[in-house]
């Protein structure tokens, strides 16, 4: 079986049959779908954007006015294409090339965002040890906004296998430490115009 690993992603954003990432099906040309749950967050909130790949995330963040981020990703190929992208305005963010499971992170943020990593860690201390991380790079009032494909959603993607996601199983990650605020399901459209379904859901850590 394929596993995930910086390689792989490396390939899967450099290697496409037209040689342009945006063809691949998990691109989206807007965070909308995340705004929608940052809601009115202030722009001056510090976050983390987990699993960034090459996502334009950030690149509307920096439009609406935040300026304290930090990218992570353990593909070096997803990171340069984001930098290069932003030009002159990647030396405003802090990026990290990482596993998310072996960071250990040197601050806590008011905003973890994850768009699609969570639901590619299959096994359960895989998805334990997320949820420490998770612990240590948030601080009472730090709302979590997480999307990952919900109970109808695919069972591969990238040529992975992944782990479909349900209201239950956010709330045995989150424990007593977080409050679910919210959840949205959305219909991702790739650009393919299939279409795959996920879950979402803002979380705020408890005072």
């Amino acid at each position: 079986m394929i596993s995930s690993s910086p390689d792989h992603w490396d390939r899967s954003f450099s290697s496409t049959p037209s040689g342009d990432h945006t063809s691949r099906g998990w691109y989206q040309s807007s965070a909308a779908p995340s705004w929608l749950m940052i809601g009115d967050l202030d722009p001056s909130t510090s976050a983390v954007d987990i699993g960034a790949g090459a996502s334009v995330w950030v690149d509307e963040a920096l439009d609406r006015g935040w300026s304290d981020l930090t990218v992570l990703d353990w593909s070096p190929v997803a990171l340069d294409l984001s930098q290069a992208r932003l030009g002159a305005r990647a030396a405003s963010v802090t990026w990290v090339e990482v596993d998310v499971l072996t960071w250990t992170p040197p601050r806590t943020f008011g905003l973890w965002h994850d768009r699609a990593v969570l639901h590619f860690l299959l096994e359960d201390d895989d998805r334990a040890r997320y949820g420490q991380v998770l612990r240590a790079a948030t601080a009472p009032g730090s709302v979590v906004v997480i999307g990952g494909f919900g109970p109808s959603g695919p069972e591969m993607c990238a040529g992975l296998p992944v782990r479909r996601q349900s209201v239950a199983d956010f709330e045995a990650l989150f424990g007593t430490e977080f409050t679910i605020e919210r959840t949205f399901e959305q219909s991702h459209v790739r650009p393919d115009k299939n279409t795959q379904d996920y879950l979402w859901v803002r979380a705020l850590r408890n005072g």
